[in-house]
């Protein structure tokens, strides 16, 4: 959950350094909404290590904003890097529109990162376990009343088996959830439990989001 904080902050200290940040988004009803995280994380920094985030957005495509953000230690390595899907909203019809051309141009796009690309959808396999069943409550909200997009992957890390050697997160975000909806997860395990799948249900049993853990890949 910690890296996702920092990576959503850089996305938007972004656009405010741009001077196309919220107040701007907002005079024109407009809004990004997080679509997609692909995460990969070599290792967490330790407490109080002074640490770089990076973003910037290789490529527009329609309604569509791609950003690529990496985390780097005090030492100089890379701990975490990502791939993240954004969709442009106007706020006023609620429902996509196309990027415009200033904010393509402000934003500019620079080379996307070296790195597998999974797409963004993500199939829940069939089978898996039903568990206990939760409410959203306040400290999942964040200033919109909305869940927090790093609550999700919080919520399905409870999920993990003790010991779990977690390197790559997917999410796909599907519909918002508000104070009170109950949720109910389902968690599948496969392969070897190197791959688990948890798809965080309304009550209608369809996903608000479902969030994909693969263990680091065993060296051969």
């Amino acid at each position: 959950g910690g890296v996702v904080n920092y990576f959503q902050d850089a996305a938007s200290f972004q656009g405010e350094e741009l001077g196309i940040g919220i107040s701007y988004l907002k005079e024109h009803n407009m809004a990004w909404v997080l679509v997609s995280w692909q995460i990969f994380t070599d290792h967490m920094p330790k407490l109080g290590e002074l640490i770089t985030v990076r973003t910037w957005a290789y490529d527009f495509n329609s309604f569509y904003g791609l950003r690529n953000l990496e985390m780097i230690d005090g030492s100089g390595n890379r701990a975490a890097w990502a791939n993240s899907v954004w969709v442009l909203m106007d706020t006023k019809n609620v429902r996509p529109v196309r990027v415009p051309d200033l904010l393509i141009e402000r934003y500019g796009q620079e080379e996307k990162l070296d790195m597998p690309y999974a797409p963004r959808r993500i199939r829940v396999p069939e089978g898996g376990a039903e568990m206990e069943p939760f409410t959203i409550h306040r400290g999942h909200l964040d200033s919109n009343h909305h869940v927090n997009n790093g609550q999700y992957i919080q919520m399905a890390l409870d999920y993990l088996p003790e010991g779990f050697d977690l390197y790559e997160t997917r999410v796909e975000y599907v519909k918002q959830t508000f104070l009170g909806d109950v949720i109910r997860p389902l968690v599948v395990k496969e392969k070897d439990d190197n791959h688990i799948t948890v798809s965080l249900r309304k009550e209608d049993e369809r996903a608000c989001a479902i969030v994909r853990f693969s263990s680091r890949p065993k060296l051969q």
